[in-house]
């Protein structure tokens, strides 16, 4: 009686006066109320994220280029920002220029190493033109070296870059025994104000006249390296200090002059097309210039020969020796001046 009352009191807190089920554990409530707890905990908590991805081989091609671009958008090692900057300092531009974030700050008075020259100027001047390599290099895009003492390093002869900085302060041109080499510094550090300049100054402008006569002569240059060439060869099979060479230069077309007539200077107005080829001649020289038609005469032209191969290093000399004096037809003969060439090796 007191079992079937004691269950009947623990019925009816179950409901409906039915019999508790014996599988239940009297645990359960407690169990329960920790399940709900810990849905609840895992409710407030951030859920993991999981991404799968299926790619072939072509994806995970692209893949491996992505993360490579996204190596590149990393900062670059000193190392690569050394090469960089040298790459910079060449005229190159920087494969790799430094972040809008990492752009690098200069004092107002740079101290610069330039090939082992040291100078010290203002950044101002360095950037006193924007179109310039210098103020490319000294706007902070770029990165530059230092040598061992804090100086800011270029790869190149200092010899005339103090002309580079004078124009840069005061637009000063350099002495006409530098303008040449001063020029060629203008070219490497891209100022093209100074180049405008330096063209239209001594001997730059002389330059370009003589350059000018020259192009009448497209075959001047072939012509200087066979001088040099053929000089070496005999030089070195005598085994001689020096070498000779005959070389015929002739302004006119047609410089040919019959010997009863020495006053005719011309024979072009009375000589057929068909005629012009019995008076087809090569004289038997090493090299031979001409025609030509301009002011300039055949001793400009020698003047020109013996200046370049001077800037070459090589020593000439030459005179002239008489003419070619070659028989033709009927009583015409070949007239052209005929120089002999004497270049000494040592």
């Amino acid at each position: 009686m007191q079992q079937n009352g004691a269950s009947s009191s623990n019925g009816s807190g179950v409901g409906g006066g039915e019999r508790e089920s014996p599988s239940r554990s009297p645990l359960l409530p407690a169990a329960t109320t920790r399940v709900r707890r810990f849905i609840q905990e895992r409710r407030t908590l951030p859920l993991p994220k999981v991404m799968v991805v299926f790619s072939t081989v072509g994806d995970a091609e692209k893949a491996s280029d992505a993360m490579a671009d996204d190596d590149s958008r990393k900062p670059a090692s000193p190392a690569v920002a050394a090469t960089a900057a040298a790459n910079v300092c060449r005229g190159k531009p920087s494969r790799y220029p430094l972040d809008a974030r990492q752009e690098q700050e200069f004092p107002e008075v740079i101290s610069l190493n330039v090939g082992g020259s040291l100078f010290t100027t203002r950044l101002s001047t360095l950037r006193r033109y924007d179109d310039t390599m210098l103020a490319a290099m000294f706007s902070g895009r770029h990165h530059i070296p230092r040598d061992a003492d804090g100086r800011f390093f270029i790869d190149r002869d200092g010899a005339y870059f103090g002309d580079i900085l004078n124009f840069l302060r005061e637009g000063e041109l350099p002495q006409r025994e530098r303008v040449r080499a001063v020029h060629r510094e203008a070219q490497y550090y891209s100022i093209p104000t100074l180049l405008e300049l330096l063209e239209d100054t001594q001997p730059l402008t002389g330059e370009k006249v003589r350059q000018a006569f020259l192009d009448l002569l497209p075959y001047y240059k072939d012509n200087l390296e066979r001088i040099v060439e053929i000089a070496k060869l005999r030089a070195t099979q005598k085994k001689a200090r020096f070498a000779k060479l005959k070389v015929c230069v002739y302004k006119e077309e047609m410089p040919i002059t019959p010997y009863e007539r020495p006053l005719f200077n011309s024979l072009r107005s009375e000589r057929a097309e068909g005629e012009a080829k019995l008076f087809e001649h090569h004289c038997d020289v090493d090299v031979s210039f001409g025609p030509w038609e301009a002011v300039a005469d055949v001793y400009d032209l020698l003047h020109c020969i013996v200046g370049d191969l001077a800037h070459r290093g090589i020593a000439a000399e030459q005179q002239c020796i008489g003419v070619c004096d070659k028989h033709l037809i009927n009583h015409y003969y070949c007239k052209r001046p005929i120089y002999e060439f004497k270049i000494t090796w040592w």
